[in-house]
């Protein structure tokens, strides 16, 4: 096979227990997102747009929603003859069953796949962050700066550093000095975007060593990359300043989906060019009844909207019966609001129904985000405040 320049190895088989029931059958990459995608259309709408055209997906956790949406790429222009986009689940060989142990063992497990494309350089990425990213330029920035592994970063909040690798590095080089993943006490909000881009001949060398210790968490960021920093290998940071977001909380893909209802912060509308491309459901006109109130709202199509929507995203084929209020909310595919619903910063799953005069959240804007999960049938005829659980 010809030799290619990079591709890219897609982890897609993460469990996402932070996001509770939304990933109880299914893995987080495929949890529905912005009205009309699932997350992991960003990262490989980002590989096409870049000019990646062979991409490794790596599924483990419930992977059978994530790969039957998935099929053989072409809705993102990856079914290619000569690479194209590969699913790899974990398999049996003669030494029994091969699951994924870690981030880097996903990897070795598929050294056979990266050695057939024969690439110079593999982009590792995840299918779980909501972001537009050309990441030519950050192999650009590879190449010229000699780095034997690139990790793209940037600033996070301080309290949300602890869920990250964080790293320090040196200001004019942007050579990473130390990196740490999820420090308890971080001393810095330099955050890794789980993006890297490594010399496939170095890597290897890596993740077979890592292989052979007998307890090691085989993962990128708590083993490959300290290995390599403590090696002095050349470990780079690339700068990113774009919109980035890990949506691995409830709270968190709540705000992104937030984020999409103001220009300023929607990432889908800047960049129009850069499109995030995915597989559209078939679904007749949205509907708006007169008597209905829309504000600032996202909603999709085959949605029936009889009562009031307010700060809030629909997703296809949801119904707002009259009386509703929907507030501050997101409302996944299929979902039925019955009448005199009142719903408040929350998030309802896909394919529930809320009976009439139920009310879900608390309208207090510091309040935690209610959550909902799929194929749910709430009844009760009284104010549910869930604080990030389940109904």
């Amino acid at each position: 096979m010809n030799k290619k320049q990079c591709i890219a190895m897609l982890l897609a088989g993460g469990r996402g227990t932070r996001l509770k029931d939304l990933t109880k059958s299914m893995a987080k990459p495929a949890v529905p997102f912005g009205g009309k995608y699932r997350i992991i259309d960003f990262t490989l709408s980002n590989c096409s747009n870049s000019g990646i055209d062979t991409v490794g997906v790596l599924t483990q956790y419930q992977p059978h929603t994530l790969q039957n949406y998935i099929g053989d790429g072409k809705h993102w222009d990856l079914d290619r003859k000569h690479g194209g986009l590969t699913i790899l689940p974990p398999y049996q060989s003669e030494e029994g069953d091969r699951w994924y142990e870690g981030t880097a063992h996903a990897i070795y497990q598929n050294l056979d796949y990266v050695e057939r494309h024969n690439p110079e350089y593999v982009l590792v990425i995840s299918g779980d962050h909501i972001y537009k990213m050309d990441y030519r330029k950050m192999l650009d920035q590879h190449i010229q700066t000699k780095a034997e592994a690139t990790i793209s970063v940037i600033h996070v909040p301080w309290r949300d550093a602890h869920r990250f690798g964080i790293m320090n590095m040196e200001p004019s080089s942007k050579r990473i000095l130390d990196f740490e993943e999820k420090p308890q006490q971080p001393k810095s909000n330099l955050a890794s975007m789980g993006i890297y881009i490594f010399n496939w001949s170095v890597l290897k060398k890596y993740i077979e060593k890592e292989e052979k210790k007998r307890f090691s968490s085989k993962d990128f960021g708590k083993d490959i990359i300290p290995a390599m920093i403590h090696d002095n290998r050349q470990v780079y940071a690339y700068r990113f300043n774009g919109y980035w977001k890990d949506v691995g909380t409830v709270q968190s893909l709540w705000e992104a989906n937030m984020d999409l209802l103001s220009y300023e912060t929607n990432p889908i509308i800047q960049h129009e060019e850069w499109g995030i491309y995915t597989r559209e459901a078939s679904q007749q006109p949205f509907y708006l009844d007169g008597k209905a109130v829309l504000s600032q709202s996202l909603v999709s199509e085959g949605c029936k909207v009889f009562g009031k929507v307010e700060n809030s995203l629909l997703y296809h084929g949801v119904t707002v019966s009259k009386g509703a209020v929907i507030k501050d909310s997101v409302i996944m595919p299929g979902t039925f609001i019955g009448e005199n619903a009142v719903i408040n910063r929350a998030i309802v799953g896909s394919e529930s129904f809320i009976y009439s005069n139920v009310h879900v959240g608390d309208p207090n804007p510091f309040s935690e985000i209610s959550l909902i999960g799929n194929n749910q049938i709430i009844k009760e005829n009284k104010p549910v405040k869930i604080k990030g659980n389940v109904v």
